[in-house]
């Protein structure tokens, strides 16, 4: 069911991987520029009656109005499954614990005296954030992108999910339970590119805001990738991933169902297991095999996990693994190795590490803690998840007094004059009555 690929004793650049031979989707964000061009336009000059037409184009249902009346949001909490309403809870708990902790402090250093530079930690004033319908409902992602943005601050948050012909055009009531519980009361039913276009431009029903987080399909991060300029975005996220790095130690009937539970996600989703034992990948053949035939979402998962972007990579040692999995940058990376905590603190590359067999990636997806919004498309070697710091924006506050400007004045208009910018140096001047003590 999965494909095979050996780089064993396979040459390498000084030790670096070809990440073109690992496997990945095809994401073609930019063929679907095109798709959500003329979309993101027409909510620019329609807005509401736009967003109520794609509803009824895209979602196929009727809708008078976008934004979810407050009492919708609260009958949804009144009518939610106590356990699912437990489950949540603990869920907010935990990443309240983690997220807190992340909130920056300002900071003051004395250059001279006479002389600061303070880093302001500001949060964004307004943020849109967008929870994707879909195969699947995910209350998760309400809590994994509004709890770091109201730890950072935040003082305006609106939430944007599909609306659900089966649920009278609203989104899914267990998303709307979700927003009660934290408090969200601003909530609209649009999905797609048109959601973001929605936060970008502003409408009747919405205004605009700074920033838009969460996940979605192609055609989110089409629309991100668009508008980014007019609105900022956390990241152009993707289908879903996970790599698993793990030796002959490993159980494979865990390693089965770890893969299996991110493919279940989509047919795009990624599971690619990194092993050095021949005898552990055809195990775990095996157990996909069986696990896939007894889960529920059979045809999605057998898609994405014989798709180009899933599979298993042969490899000489763990040392080599270490250089796959960097190369790969998975969204979610498990460690199923001995002494897995030492292999996991030299990964280099990855939007979150799990460690050893009593951290799947599951875990992480609900209740850990940590942020399950992650880069994706090997851009865990550059950018990190959903934190506190998407939300906050440092600005440097500098304060200098006469004789703190007139002791640096020289070097100010020396550099001015060498990149040709003599204005620049004139402004220090003049604070001087143009006479400026040398430097030295």
């Amino acid at each position: 069911m999965l494909n095979r690929i050996d780089l064993r004793d396979a040459p390498s650049s000084q030790g670096v991987i070809d990440r073109d031979l690992l496997p990945r989707a095809e994401l073609d964000v930019e063929a679907a520029l095109e798709k959500v061009r003329p979309i993101c336009e027409d909510v620019r000059h329609r807005g509401t009656a736009a967003l109520i037409e794609y509803a009824r184009r895209f979602d196929r249902v009727e809708i008078e109005r976008v934004r979810v009346p407050v009492a919708d949001i609260r009958a949804a909490l009144d009518t939610l499954d106590p356990a699912v309403r437990a489950a949540l809870q603990e869920s907010i708990r935990r990443a309240r614990l983690v997220h807190r902790d992340q909130r920056r402090t300002d900071s003051t250093v004395r250059v001279v005296p006479g002389g600061t530079v303070t880093e302001r930690w500001v949060p964004v004033e307004r943020v849109g954030l967008y929870v994707p319908g879909g195969q699947a409902v995910y209350p998760s992602s309400v809590v994994m992108n509004v709890v770091p943005a109201q730890e950072a601050g935040v003082g305006s948050l609106a939430l944007s999910s599909p609306p659900q012909r089966e649920h009278g055009g609203l989104p899914h009531p267990t998303i709307l339970a979700a927003c009660a519980l934290l408090g969200v009361d601003e909530v609209y039913a649009a999905g797609g590119a048109q959601a973001i276009a929605m936060f970008a431009y502003g409408t009747d029903e919405c205004r605009p805001a700074q920033l838009v987080t969460g996940p979605g399909n192609v055609y989110v991060a089409a629309a991100k990738r668009l508008l980014k300029g007019r609105i900022g975005i956390d990241a152009e996220a993707g289908p879903t991933e996970i790599a698993i790095l793990a030796d002959d130690g490993a159980e494979p009937r865990h390693v089965a169902a770890d893969l299996i539970s991110q493919a279940e996600h989509d047919e795009l989703a990624a599971a690619v297991l990194v092993t050095d034992s021949p005898r552990l990948a055809a195990a775990v053949e095996a157990e996909v095999r069986t696990q896939v035939a007894a889960t529920k979402h059979q045809e999605r998962v057998t898609a994405a996990l014989t798709g180009r972007q899933s599979g298993i990579v042969l490899v000489d040692d763990i040392e080599h693994g270490l250089a796959v999995v960097d190369a790969y940058a998975a969204e979610h990376l498990e460690i199923l190795t001995r002494d897995a905590a030492t292999v996991a603190a030299r990964v280099r590359n990855a939007g979150a590490v799990f460690v050893g067999p009593y951290a799947p990636v599951s875990l992480g997806d609900y209740a850990a803690g940590s942020n399950h919004v992650l880069p994706t498309g090997g851009c865990a070697c550059h950018s990190s998840g959903l934190s506190v710091q998407s939300f906050l924006r440092g600005i440097h506050v500098v304060d200098y007094d006469r004789a703190a400007l007139a002791e640096v004045a020289g070097h100010v208009v020396t550099l001015a004059e060498a990149e040709d910018l003599p204005a620049h140096g004139a402004a220090v001047k003049a604070r001087f009555d143009w006479k400026v003590p040398d430097s030295k």
